[in-house]
């Protein structure tokens, strides 16, 4: 049996690459507050009075560019933050290393296009549910394996 230590220690591929692509993942959706914010300066769309530019300007809530890139920050949280937990409960299973490395890859990469896909440069579907099928389908499947591994 292989201790929690031996796991969880970054002399273990497995968890190193999950803390890799839990920082990419954490700066990434960082950046969505960003992203927001310069769509919101472009399109001087304001949703609080003080932050109006101008007193010529409105508060509006409507900007088609502004929530195009607030759906994609809100669908980073209903799927990114499960990951975190996920993977690491995954990294405890003690999983096949290429397995489990590609699984981080995935979620990772496949979480970067869809943004880029429905934030950045907004390419038609199936791009985006490709996208997001990949790293939930991962996603999934890690759970999976930690309710059979905890379950037996």
């Amino acid at each position: 049996m292989t201790s929690i230590e031996q796991l969880l220690n970054f002399s273990n591929p497995i968890f190193k690459s999950y803390v890799f692509w839990t920082g990419v993942l954490v700066i990434k959706t960082l950046g969505m507050s960003l992203l927001t914010a310069s769509q919101r300066f472009k399109t001087k769309t304001f949703a609080n009075p003080e932050d109006l530019m101008s007193p010529k300007l409105k508060v509006k809530f409507d900007d088609p560019n502004v929530e195009r890139v607030r759906r994609a920050h809100r669908n980073d949280l209903e799927n990114i933050l499960p990951f975190f937990i996920i993977g690491l409960l995954y990294t405890l299973t003690n999983p096949s290393a290429f397995l489990a490395i590609t699984l981080f890859r995935v979620v990772g990469i496949a979480r970067i296009v869809h943004t880029l896909v429905y934030a950045v440069v907004v390419v038609p579907q199936p791009a985006r549910a490709l996208s997001w099928f990949a790293a939930y389908g991962a996603t999934i499947y890690m759970a999976v394996q930690v309710v059979l591994t905890a379950a037996f």
